[in-house]
């Protein structure tokens, strides 16, 4: 179900910061087709009618109620998405499963089982699964019949994975392996009849194994008392003495890495989705809630500083909204283009390492909004919202594991980093002609370059300037600190805060430009308003970053003469962002919702 309106080419990952793409070439919300729109309906619906009244009941973990609703989400063709139709899956493209799992992200703790069970617990299977393994476990997956789980994090080996201590031996007949070992906070753990496993075949090769709740010694143990997503079944799992039959080995023997890292990269994507479709419903209550309740003779909602809530919560999901959708098309485009040659999986695969760059972003950014979307909420509401009767305290329990699982995003800041300088050394994206370029334009000193015009022309100037610093701050830590640069972590961190924020301003700058280009500025003021917030916003923290990695890099006179560089990339006209929330927040409360769903 591609559609007509990707650009011909994606771009590649990471080039976001070397290039400058046009606004028709980014894929935004308003580009769903009628068939993607009515898949997200369709799960929104099932949510609120199905998932939502449940809520008190799933809560208290009340005995099979979130394995059957997993069911019905079955019997509705909403597990399916991922797999391929021969094994009895939808085989949706990837904006048609983003959707989805937006949509499907209303209540937390179904989103989470949701997304255990049909990404990070059944994709392996799709991708690196043989063709007996699929014929088996993907059809049953699909419906639900069977719920799936995965099984990486020890109690001793949380986001170092690799440092697993389950071990994986051959039985003396050759024909099973025995695995002793335990798993630890796994979700769906309590009620999953398929686990996809990982261990060390002889204490040494990581590997990853097809494992059913019914193979001898396979045990999940309690439930954890968590802070949030009480909803939703975390256990961990003991595998004493587990037979599982060698045809159970899923991909290659001590290729396990290569299974745990390209699902997680998918789970990171897919997490930014969710944290965009919970925030959008929290926004939804705060709005009503701050006309409901009174204060000083009046609504809450006609204060000022309720306002610069409702829309700074907004503005925040719009960049994040921006950011996924983006990654989104380009993932589908790539996918397409690489479709019709080779094998279909492994290409998927390729292409989801291609983009390993933005699904962290997404996962960091995303969870990370989340976090401040659910905070305001509370705020919103008041004392209310620190009462369990009242959705917000539910949201904000539920919004805090978002920065833990999939790789905590010290890791993942870490990775984004790391990737980008692999691919730099390895050719694949030309970082450091960039940043020699840079070292000579600075030279140079200043130039009168041709300033852009249209919609936003002022931030297009800004968010080119952005990546300059990134660049700036980037080259002076490669040159100095070289191979040894992974130990600097807090320079690191500075580093790929940069790079994200730099993908937020330009996704919603380009998304604004073509909303405009599209309906006119006037339909699309409050989108304009919205990215010229943001990205006014963006730079003074981009400019702070850098700032603290030029100094962790330099001293002296260069120090000085690099600060002043930065000053000149810095440069930007000052915008009244109190006016411009106080438009958005106009919009949201309009409509009590999203201002910009579906634009």
């Amino acid at each position: 179900m591609a559609t007509a309106t990707l650009s011909k080419q994606a771009a590649k990952g990471g080039s976001f910061l070397l290039e400058t793409p046009l606004p028709q070439d980014v894929f935004t919300p308003a580009d769903l087709t009628d068939d993607q729109k009515l898949i997200g309906q369709t799960a929104e619906e099932f949510v609120v009618k199905e998932v939502l009244p449940l809520v008190k009941d799933l809560e208290s973990k009340k005995p099979g109620l979130m394995p059957s609703l997993v069911k019905k989400a079955g019997e509705l063709g909403l597990l399916s998405a991922g797999i391929p139709e021969q094994y009895g899956g939808a085989g949706l493209d990837k904006i048609a499963t983003t959707v989805l799992t937006e949509k499907l992200s209303v209540y937390g703790s179904f989103s989470v089982t949701f997304g255990a069970h049909a990404g990070i617990g059944t994709l392996p299977i799709v991708y690196f699964g043989n063709e007996e393994q699929k014929k088996k476990y993907l059809p049953k997956l699909a419906t639900g019949e069977w719920i799936g789980a995965y099984c990486l994090s020890e109690p001793q080996a949380g986001s170092d994975s690799q440092n697993s201590l389950t071990r994986a031996e051959l039985n003396a007949e050759g024909t099973h392996y025995i695995l002793n070992g335990q798993k630890m906070w796994i979700t769906n753990g309590g009620f999953a009849d398929l686990y996809i496993v990982f261990a060390k075949v002889n204490g040494e090769k990581f590997t990853a194994f097809i494992v059913e709740r019914g193979f001898p010694g396979c045990k999940p143990g309690n439930e954890e008392h968590k802070m949030g997503i009480h909803g939703s079944s975390t256990t961990p799992v003991f595998l004493e003495n587990c037979k599982v039959p060698k045809e159970n080995v899923l991909h290659e023997i001590g290729r396990g890495h290569i299974v745990a890292f390209n699902i997680l990269n998918s789970g990171r994507f897919t997490l930014g989705a969710s944290a965009v479709g919970g925030s959008k419903n929290v926004l939804r209550d705060s709005s009503k809630y701050a006309k409901e309740r009174k204060a000083f003779g009046k609504s809450i909602a006609d204060f000022g500083m309720m306002k610069e809530k409702l829309a700074e919560m907004a503005i925040q999901i719009y960049a994040v909204e921006s950011m996924v959708y983006r990654s989104t098309g380009n993932i589908e485009a790539a996918m397409v283009a690489a479709s019709g040659s080779g094998d279909k999986v492994q290409n998927a695969m390729k292409v989801l390492e291609e983009y390993a760059i933005e699904s962290s972003i997404s996962k960091v950014y995303g969870s990370e909004m989340l976090g401040r979307v659910v905070d305001e909420g509370v705020q919103i509401y008041g004392g209310y919202g620190f009462h369990e009767d009242y959705p917000v305290c539910r949201a904000y329990r539920d919004a805090r594991i978002n920065r833990i699982f999939e790789g905590t995003n010290e890791i993942n800041r870490m990775l984004i980093i790391q990737m980008l300088m692999k691919r730099a050394m390895g050719g694949q994206l030309a970082l450091i002609p960039a940043a020699m370029k840079l070292a000579d334009e600075i030279l140079a000193g200043p130039s009168f370059e041709e300033a852009p015009e249209g919609v936003l022309a002022e931030e297009t100037k800004v968010v080119a300037n952005a990546k300059k610093m990134f660049l700036q701050a980037a080259g002076g830590a490669v040159q100095k600190f070289r191979e040894k640069l992974a130990e600097e972590q807090e320079l690191i961190a500075a580093l790929a805060n940069i790079v994200m924020e730099v993908y937020a301003m330009e996704s919603c700058l380009l998304r604004a430009q073509k909303a405009a280009a599209s309906k006119g500025e006037a339909a699309t003021q409050t989108m304009i308003d919205a990215a010229r917030v943001f990205i006014a916003d963006a730079a003074e923290r981009i400019e702070h970053e850098a700032k603290r990695a030029i100094a962790a890099v330099h001293e002296g006179d260069m120090l000085t003469t690099q600060m002043a560089v930065l000053k000149r990339f810095g440069k930007r006209a000052p915008v009244d962002t109190i006016a411009l929330r106080r438009r958005v927040a106009a919009a949201v409360q309009s409509q009590d919702r999203y201002p910009f769903e579906g634009r």
